[in-house]
């Protein structure tokens, strides 16, 4: 693919000529935290008209991940904690990875959940797992692999999410007034187009599976204005170079199993149906929820923090009172401004100064 193609500026401003000839007010949510990204790095609000509005979802895993998690992991002792690098700065109730590290906690960043595996073969290893679709397969195939060869000092703390129970509770929420999503792609490689079409039957919202260059963006937006004016809601993809219908049949077997669905805590959200994958029994000696007895559970966030509201797309980052006074990448009081793909951090590095 030539990037190129999707960022040809005769392209870009043909479609946003074409968005500004809608005048009516349209919200759309993009689910995805590198949608969120990819807006603020390519200007895309600033090429759109007043009338376009552009909310952030809850799709960004480290800004959802339970802060009972960051707190458990605070209370393992002598064992190795591999984790993905977003998760280092993420504040618990009791402090943060980082400042424990910075203790003698023995944390450490990982790329892939198989290095977490070779980190077992010297030390007790607990790998946290995080994540939407796009890092679930990975994940699941890594304990597979840990059972196989019968790795007996390897577990997983498991936070992980799916993205269609989310947009059940967003597109059932009468306080969020969306016209329609810009679905996410990643996630979409993996579960295809098909498993949003709930959304047009039952809530009667359409969306559009879109990349993340800004002729995607802006494509995704056209088409979505076009279904809000014909009154047509409906799921189209506009990353069919890399989005099936059914998505990757491999990944969603492997998924399948080794884990299932189960009640999920998104932090600041709270308790959603049906929205976490959790280890099924055959492979559960690699639980470490089972074999560390660690309880999971929903808390509030008394920081003053509204990254929840952020997630919901009730506001919008700026709005939030500790946004870029107290709260910053330098100093960050919630996930959503610690993530790379979280809203408040997309706003601070691209927004701010809007």
């Amino acid at each position: 693919m030539n990037t190129k193609n999707f960022r040809n500026p005769q392209l870009i401003n043909n479609l946003v000529e074409k968005i500004k000839q809608y005048k009516e007010p349209i919200s759309l949510m993009e689910v995805c935290g590198s949608h969120t990204m990819a807006i603020g790095k390519w200007g895309i609000r600033n090429l759109l008209p007043n009338n376009i509005k552009l909310i952030s979802g809850p799709g960004c895993p480290v800004c959802v991940t339970p802060m009972s998690i960051i707190d458990a992991l605070l209370d393992l002792k002598d064992v190795t904690i591999a984790i993905f690098g977003d998760l280092m700065r993420v504040p618990g109730e009791n402090g943060s990875l980082e400042l424990a590290k910075a203790k003698g906690l023995d944390v450490k960043i990982v790329y892939s959940p198989i290095d977490a595996l070779k980190l077992a073969e010297k030390k007790e290893t607990v790998f946290v797992g995080i994540g939407f679709e796009t890092t679930i397969p990975g994940i699941a195939y890594t304990i597979k692999q840990a059972y196989e060869k019968n790795i007996k000092n390897f577990s997983v703390l498991t936070s992980l999410k799916t993205v269609p129970p989310a947009l059940k509770l967003l597109s059932s929420d009468e306080d969020i007034n969306l016209d329609g999503y810009i679905l996410p792609g990643h996630v979409s490689v993996i579960i295809g187009k098909d498993a949003y079409n709930f959304l047009p039957k039952d809530y009667n919202i359409g969306g559009v599976v879109t990349g993340f260059e800004p002729a995607d963006i802006l494509s995704a937006i056209a088409r979505m204005i076009q279904q809000v004016k014909n009154n047509d809601p409906k799921i189209e993809n506009e990353y069919s170079r890399i989005v099936t219908n059914k998505g990757n049949i491999t990944a969603q077997k492997i998924i399948n199993e080794v884990l299932e669905p189960t009640d999920g805590i998104f932090r600041g959200i709270g308790i959603i149906p049906d929205s976490e994958l959790k280890i099924r029994e055959k492979y559960s000696a690699f639980d470490a929820e089972k074999k560390y007895n660690i309880k999971i559970e929903y808390k509030e966030d008394k920081s003053g923090c509204r990254c929840g509201d952020v997630l919901k797309g009730n506001i919008i980052p700026p709005t939030c009172p500790l946004f870029g006074e107290i709260c910053t990448p330098s100093n960050p009081i919630g996930p959503c401004m610690v993530s790379s793909e979280g809203s408040c951090s997309a706003y601070y590095k691209y927004e701010r100064i809007m």
